[in-house]
């Protein structure tokens, strides 16, 4: 049976216990606790009222938005380091957002869905594996599924934001965003994807507004329960990556890795200059043996670097087809083949038909736009 309390109150008592035992709880004990204390009701939550106006808030007044909002609890139930999505994410959302309990204790667990954690303000302490770090102010962490880490914050001001997304939801709909053209974008899906190792990403954002605006919007949404909520909540996560996609990959950090942080730099060298590059020169001019490099891209983008350059020129191959008039010879040259033919036996390689043939078909599955068209 599910019982109810506040943010507010759950925080409340979180920091009365550690100020007068010494000691902190993780979330479920003090669940646990406040049910014992017959503080929880079973009052079912309150729509949350339309039309608060949450970007142009402080911290501040947020966060006693957030303390009004109604919290979701289920006494008694089993505590495992191993957390199913089902036991944090309502069954009707594809992601839930809220902010990190302050004055917890350290409990290391994993779960089976993603988790991003963004410093708004303040700062908190990292753990991950055997790794421990401390966060701050406009640092985002996305945390692989199956990886061992935790948070813990130790102060009242400090804002941690965390989104949980189901990986379903993630595999189909967030990285339909990362799996465009970027090839940082390409290493994200197949760093996070895998089940077998844990990893993070790390983001570090110079302003942290327009991604504090987001997440006060999606927490919002998480918390209304109208046909739109989900949706909407999903539609602002979407610009969330789009934003730390477009502004700050080139801030990426990650733990499973044995390159450090060079190897987003030879991402984004491969990206800007494949039509030309080859390993050899790719190994000298980061100084790395070609054996060497030629592995560590097989095994952290599962593709070997000539298949990594051919997608890389077939995508911007079709882009040209699609959204020029550009000769096959001209698209050619500027993907990096020597002549049409050999560009146009690549490509019919891998989509079964000539470029003029992919041209043509695209086309003519376009409808036309008629500017000012009025239906008759």
């Amino acid at each position: 049976m599910a019982y109810y309390t506040t943010y507010g109150v759950f925080q409340r008592h979180l920091k009365e216990y550690y100020m007068k035992t010494g000691n902190r709880m993780q979330f479920p004990e003090m669940t646990n606790y406040l049910y014992r204390k017959n503080i929880l009701t079973n009052t079912p939550p309150l729509e949350i009222p339309a039309g608060k106006t949450l970007g142009d808030m402080t911290d501040e007044m947020f966060d006693k938005v957030i303390d009004s909002l109604v919290l979701t609890l289920n006494p008694n139930a089993p505590f495992s380091a191993s957390v199913n999505e089902s036991d944090i994410i309502p069954e009707s959302r594809d992601a839930f957002v809220f902010r990190h309990p302050r004055f917890t204790r350290t409990s290391m667990h994993s779960h089976n869905y993603f988790e991003i954690d963004f410093v708004a303000s303040g700062s908190c302490t990292f753990y991950f594996e055997n790794e421990t770090r401390t966060m701050k102010t406009g640092e985002l962490c996305i945390i692989a599924p199956f990886s061992k880490h935790d948070i813990t914050i130790d102060d009242e001001s400090s804002m941690i934001y965390c989104i949980m997304i189901r990986k379903s939801t993630f595999n189909t709909t967030f990285f339909s965003l990362m799996s465009q053209k970027n090839l940082l974008s390409y290493f994200f899906r197949t760093t996070l994807q895998g089940d077998s190792r844990s990893n993070y990403l790390l983001f570090y954002s110079e302003e942290t507004d327009w991604l504090n605006r987001i997440l006060r919007n999606s927490i919002f949404e998480c918390n209304k329960w109208d046909t739109f909520s989900n949706d909407n909540c999903i539609s602002w996560i979407h610009l969330f990556f789009s934003h730390l996609l477009r502004c700050y990959s080139e801030t990426i950090q990650f733990y499973n890795y044995q390159m450090g942080t060079d190897f987003s730099l030879i991402l984004q060298y491969i990206q800007h200059n494949y039509q030309n590059l080859t390993l050899s020169f790719l190994a000298e001019f980061f100084h790395y043996s070609e054996p060497h490099l030629s592995t560590l891209i097989k095994q952290n983008t599962g593709c070997s670097f000539t298949a990594l350059v051919k997608q890389l020129r077939m995508s911007d191959a079709v882009s040209y087809l699609l959204n020029t008039h550009m000769k096959i010879s001209e698209i050619a040259e500027c993907v990096g083949y020597n002549s049409a033919d050999h560009f146009s036996r690549v490509f019919r390689s891998a989509y079964k038909m000539s470029p003029q043939e992919y041209r043509k078909r695209k086309q003519m599955q376009q409808e036309p736009l008629i500017p000012f068209a009025v239906e008759q």
